[in-house]
């Protein structure tokens, strides 16, 4: 049959469950746009920044059942698309990536945006495909799908040839695609010896990563079976119910509250599924696992790079999940630690509710207000203290609400990502928390989302600083150093791009914001709330990482940052 490849590709989206196409179009794929015109199942997105396309993407791929893409022109547009895509490659997310490239028919060098850009593309996705022949186009498209979701999610690129777009070529019908089918086994001498070691602990603790996401149920089980306290990594958040008594808190070590250090302490069997022991999740690692570590992954790479594991088993976390419920013994009664974990977290919370800002907002109220108002809300945090601030604060009790940039880190992640997310689940309230800094750098997508009738709720947070490096600096150089912001009024960024605005300088004002800010976004407009928040409490994983890193130093260097530090605070005080 004649067709273009643009039809091919659209078809290939549409079968393999896309629904949204994330980018800007240019000379190279204007026929991929008119196709994805006509598509009644996939949408393509308009963004202000390719940058943004690929937080888009993340967000829909987050919080859906579906695969976002990337739909991006030769040279800028994969150059700029580069943050978004390493992000999810790091925080192992699906996204396709649908890379055009230049015309590879007509023999000529020079083109327009001709740079070698697979090159860029393969460190940062799990496969970079290139279809040989228009032919090619619907399977290595869906190909491309398959790949994504396979083991550890990640980005996969398909760079197509703008002349596949534009011209019509002579193809084979390809109404059907196979996948190859793997079917996830575990060995069960194993399972067993994963039993007989968690069945032998005096007490086991659970260590949930993002990977167990699709395991939450079977997880719980094991939990109360063995009566386990169950702690997550940034990116597990809600992968376990954080209401549950035994929920103990996402991170350990220095970076988690005194409570939390106590508990873990008192565990000698630690049974870690679907994370890998990466450093941000780790608070710079900050803690050391028990004497004997079960570590389950789908990825046997992950294995023994910064913990050794007494017994290391690749595997599903599902179907591990499944297959070791029935082999443990049920211990009856979870002991005291459930104890220790209510008085932890009531004495927690009493502290940080009793400790109001006097010049601000206390993080603790905002997140208290959000919580109250909407408590099945989805949240994106940004590169810093938001992403900390929300995941201390908040009490999640399922995956797929916490949307954060962890092991990438990239600044300009939260009110994208919330777009993508709000596109994908229309009928659910969506909060982005981006800091002043990180919303210079993406605030402007907040057009899209006007321009789309998307009502996500945006509290910036202000405080005119870089605030989480500044903290840093504080600490290690006793000054700050090129993290104080340039002066800019969110008001009048907030009417540029036609959100409402909404001012939320202290405690007193948190109840009206908030109720005016759900209200103005349930009817379909981007709202900014500018809240003044007070950061001089540190967070317990910032105030950990620092001591992680500071005792990981050379003793030389820690008398030499530590005498500068003390130095510099002293001539402050004269």
């Amino acid at each position: 049959m004649k067709t273009r490849g643009s039809e091919l590709v659209v078809r290939a989206l549409e079968d393999a469950g896309a629904r949204f196409a994330f980018g800007i179009p240019g000379t190279h794929n204007i026929e991929l746009y008119d196709a994805l015109h006509r598509s009644e199942q996939v949408f393509a997105v308009l963004v202000t920044d390719e940058q943004s396309a690929g937080f888009m993407a993340d967000g829909v791929s987050r919080t859906s059942t579906s695969v976002g893409v990337v739909n991006v022109v030769p040279g800028a547009g994969i150059t700029h698309s580069l943050s978004g895509i390493a992000e999810a490659y790091l925080d192992g997310i699906p996204l396709v990536v649908l890379a055009c490239g230049i015309r590879n028919d007509t023999g000529r060098a020079y083109q327009l945006h001709d740079i070698d850009q697979l090159a860029l593309l393969r460190p940062v996705t799990k496969a970079c495909l290139t279809p040989a022949t228009p032919d090619d186009l619907y399977q290595v498209v869906r190909q491309a799908f398959d790949l994504a979701r396979a083991g550890t999610p990640g980005p996969v690129a398909v760079e197509i040839p703008a002349n596949f777009y534009l011209l019509t070529h002579e193809v084979a019908a390809h109404e059907t695609y196979s996948p190859a089918t793997t079917v996830a086994i575990v060995a069960s001498d194993a399972i067993a010896e994963a039993a007989r070691l968690l069945d032998g602990a005096t007490r086991v603790l659970l260590y949930l990563g993002y990977g167990a996401r699709n395991a939450g149920a079977a997880l719980v089980a094991i939990a109360e079976a063995l009566g386990s306290p169950v702690a997550t990594t940034i990116q597990g958040k809600g992968v376990f119910p954080e209401h549950h008594p035994l929920w103990l808190w996402n991170g350990l070590g220095r970076s988690a509250p005194p409570f939390v250090r106590t508990v873990a302490g008192e565990c000698d069997v630690m049974l870690a599924v679907g994370c890998r022991f990466g450093e941000v999740g780790t608070g710079s690692w900050g803690f050391t696992p028990p004497a004997t570590l079960i570590h389950v992954d789908i990825n046997r790479d992950v294995f023994h790079r910064n913990f050794p594991a007494t017994l290391a088993i690749e595997a599903d976390a599902s179907a591990f999940a499944a297959a070791l419920l029935p082999l443990i013994t049920p211990r009856g009664e979870w002991g005291d630690a459930t104890e220790h974990m209510a008085v932890g977290h009531r004495d927690l919370r009493e502290l940080v509710m009793r400790e109001r800002s006097e010049t601000g907002v206390t993080p603790a109220v905002l997140f208290d207000g959000l919580q109250q108002r909407s408590p099945d809300a989805i949240y994106a945090t940004d590169s810093g203290n938001g992403t900390f601030l929300g995941m201390e604060h908040l009490r999640l009790d399922a995956p797929g609400r916490f949307l954060a940039p962890v092991d990438f880190s990239c600044m300009g992640y939260a009110v994208p990502a919330a777009i993508g997310a709000k596109l994908a689940n229309p009928t659910r309230d969506v909060v982005a928390l981006p800091g002043d800094g990180a919303l210079l750098m993406t605030g402007l997508e907040l057009a899209t989302a006007a321009s789309y009738s998307l009502g996500v709720v945006v509290c910036v947070l202000r405080d005119g600083e870089l605030a989480q490096i500044a903290q840093f600096q504080r600490t290690a150089l006793g000054r700050e150093e090129n993290s104080v912001l340039p002066p800019f009024s969110v008001e009048s960024l907030a009417a540029t791009v036609g959100a409402e605005y909404v001012a939320c300088r202290q405690d007193a004002h948190v109840p009206a914001a908030l109720d005016r800010a759900f209200e103005v976004a349930r009817g379909g407009r981007p709202v900014m709330v500018e809240v003044a928040i007070d950061y001089s409490r540190k967070t317990f994983f910032t105030s950990g990482v620092v001591a992680s890193t500071f005792w990981r130093l050379p003793w030389s260097d820690r008398v030499r940052m530590l005498g500068r530090a003390v130095s510099r605070n002293l001539q402050r005080l004269d």
